[in-house]
C-alpha cells in the first residue's frame, strides 16, 4: 500500500478522536535559524489556542489495527474495515512534508494496539523523538498514550510531547466493563495520576529555577542556568463517549468534575456515540442528538470557569439529563429566580457570573467600568452584552426588571426552540 492510500485510511480513522485541541503549548519558533516549525501562526483547521490562534494539526493513527474488541470502536479487532499501518519514518516524513507546504503546524498521533501496549507506545514515542531530536521540530505534538504501557514509556512521551491524553472512554466502570472489557479503568486512573505528578513536578522545578538567584562568575556576567526539562507543558486531557450506554448527564459531569479535581486535566472532551458498521447488539441503534454533546460542553465550561457544581447544573426534576431546549446556565437561572435580579453595580463577581448572557470577559469589563461610574442601561449596551437575555436578570441605575422576571413565558422568549438547519439553508 502506498503512502497516500495509508494516509486516506488512517486520517479517516482518526476522526473519532475529538481531543486534539492545541491550547496551552509553549511558544517556540525557528526564527534564529535553528530547527523547523513553531507553535505560532495561523493554520487551516479548527484547533484553537487560548489567544485565538488557529493551529492546524496532522491528525492520524499510527495504525488502525487493534487487538482490543471495544464494541463502540470502528477499529476493533472484529470490525470489517480496511486496515493500514504507518512506519515511524513515514509519519515523520508526512509531518515534515506537510509543514514545508505550510499545511500544518503540528501533529496529533494516536494508534490502535498492536502486539502489546508497550510495543505500540514505543512506536508512538519514537515518532515524537525523531521529530524533536533528529529534525529539531518545534511545532506542537499531541500524543494519545496507552494506559497499560510501562510508566517509563509514558515518562518518555512527556519529554517530547506538548500534550498527552489518555481516553477514559466511558463515564462509569460498569459501562467500561460492558463495552470495553479488555480495558482496565483502574489502570487508566493510575496512568492519569502518574502523568499529573510528572507534570506538576516539572512545573515546580521550573518555578524554583526561575526564583533561584543567578550564579555569579566574579567580574563576568552571571552564568545562565539550564532550565529543567519540561514534561507535557500543555497538560493532559481525556475523552469520553456519550450515548453508547445509559449513563445520564449528571453522572457524566460528576465524572468530569472528579477528573478535574484529581488529575488537574486541561480538558475533558465529549464525543457523541456514532453508529458503526457491524455494530454489536449491545449498542444503541441510533446516535444521541448532537445537541446533547453541545450541552455537555456548555455545562463543562460552567464547572471550569463559572463556579458551578455538577449538582447545580442538572436539575433533579429532569431525571439527571440536561435540557436540550436551552443552555444549562439559563436553565439554572430560570429554576432559581429567587436569586435574581442581580445589581450590576454592587454584586460580587461570583454572582455576576451566574447571570445568563454574561461571560467571564463581560463580567471583568463590568467590574472595571463600575469602578469609575454607576452603570446604566446604556453602559450595558456599550459593553456589547446580549441585552435581551441579561436585562431580565439584572438591575442597573436606571433599570429594574420588575415582573418580567416572574413571567411564565420568560423561558420561551429567551430560549426559542433550536432549529437544526440543513447544509444549504
Amino acid at each position: 500500500m502506498n503512502l497516500q492510500s495509508k494516509l486516506a485510511i488512517l486520517a479517516d480513522a482518526a476522526k473519532y478522536d475529538a481531543s486534539c485541541a492545541s491550547s496551552g503549548a509553549a511558544p517556540r519558533d525557528s526564527v534564529g535559524g535553528r530547527g523547523m516549525g513553531s507553535t505560532e501562526g495561523m493554520g487551516i483547521c479548527h484547533s484553537y489556542a487560548p489567544d485565538g490562534r488557529c493551529i492546524s494539526l496532522l491528525k492520524v493513527l499510527l495504525t488502525n489495527y487493534c487487538q482490543y474488541d471495544c464494541l463502540y470502536c470502528v477499529n476493533r479487532v472484529s470490525s470489517n474495515v480496511p486496515r493500514a499501518r504507518f512506519a515511524v519514518h513515514e509519519v515523520v516524513r508526512l509531518t515534515l512534508d506537510f509543514y514545508r507546504r505550510n499545511c500544518i503546524e503540528g501533529l496529533f498521533l494516536s494508534s490502535g494496539i498492536i502486539r502489546s501496549p508497550d510495543y505500540t507506545m514505543e512506536q508512538v514515542v519514537e515518532v515524537a523523538r525523531v521529530l524533536r531530536e533528529q529534525h529539531d521540530f518545534r511545532g506542537y505534538i499531541h500524543l494519545k498514550t496507552i494506559p497499560d504501557a510501562a510508566p517509563e514509556l509514558l515518562e518518555r512521551a512527556g519529554r517530547f510531547a506538548d500534550r498527552l491524553s489518555i481516553n477514559i472512554e466511558l463515564p462509569t466502570p460498569a459501562g467500561l466493563a460492558a463495552l470495553a472489557p479488555q480495558k482496565d479503568g483502574a489502570a487508566i486512573g493510575r496512568s492519569m495520576a502518574r502523568m499529573a505528578v510528572h507534570i506538576e513536578d516539572a512545573r515546580q522545578a521550573r518555578r524554583e529555577q526561575a526564583r533561584a538567584p543567578a550564579v555569579s562568575l566574579g567580574a563576568a556576567r552571571p552564568a545562565r542556568r539550564a532550565w529543567p526539562p519540561a514534561f507535557a507543558p500543555a497538560g493532559q486531557s481525556t475523552q469520553m463517549i456519550v450515548g453508547a450506554d445509559a449513563t445520564d448527564d449528571r453522572t457524566i459531569l460528576d465524572t468530569s468534575a472528579r477528573l478535574y479535581g484529581l488529575h488537574r486535566l486541561r480538558r475533558v472532551y465529549y464525543s457523541a456515540f456514532s453508529p458503526i458498521p457491524d455494530a454489536s447488539r449491545g449498542l444503541p441503534l441510533a446516535a444521541p442528538p448532537l445537541l446533547r454533546e453541545h450541552r455537555l460542553y456548555q455545562a463543562d465550561w460552567l464547572m471550569r470557569y463559572y463556579g458551578f457544581a455538577p449538582g447545580e447544573i442538572v436539575s433533579p426534576t429532569q431525571g439527571g439529563m440536561l435540557a436540550l431546549d436551552m443552555d444549562p446556565k439559563l436553565a439554572w437561572a430560570l429554576a432559581h429566580r429567587e436569586r435574581f435580579p442581580v445589581d450590576v453595580n454592587t454584586a460580587p463577581r461570583e454572582l455576576l457570573l451566574r447571570v445568563p448572557g454574561l461571560g467571564v470577559g463581560s463580567v471583568d469589563r463590568l467590574l472595571a467600568a463600575r469602578r469609575v461610574r454607576r452603570l446604566r442601561h446604556a453602559d450595558l449596551a456599550r459593553l456589547h452584552v446580549p441585552l435581551k437575555k441579561v436585562l431580565a436578570f439584572v438591575e442597573a441605575a436606571d433599570h429594574r426588571p420588575g415582573r418580567a422576571l416572574e413571567a411564565a413565558d420568560l423561558a420561551a422568549r429567551l430560549a426559542p426552540p433550536p432549529v437544526q438547519r440543513g447544509l444549504f439553508d
